[in-house]
């Protein structure tokens, strides 16, 4: 199991991007969470297995129909860092 802190650029508030990440991360058994930053960022916090946080990084860049990512920067994290281990995909 593997832990990445995501922060993605552009058009990405506002557009279904939270949602549609966390539909793609319950799709691929991902858990963690999606959240807006007051800097117009999304955060994506994505627990799971190498594969699965793999394909959620590389499908950040796609997003919901409505945005426009400019950016992903990828951060690995310690899983001790994230523990308690997140149940669920969570938006907020």
């Amino acid at each position: 199991m593997i832990a990445r802190r995501c922060l993605v650029a552009g058009r990405v508030q506002g557009v279904f991007y939270r949602a549609s990440t966390r539909a793609r991360a319950e799709a691929l058994g991902v858990t963690g969470h999606a959240r807006n930053l007051p800097d117009g960022r999304v955060e994506v916090l994505a627990c799971g297995t190498p594969e699965a946080v793999d394909a959620l990084c590389a499908w950040l860049w796609q997003g919901s129909p409505a945005s426009s990512v400019s950016a992903v920067a990828i951060e690995e994290l310690a899983l001790e860092s994230v523990q308690p281990w997140p149940p669920v995909f969570r938006t907020t």
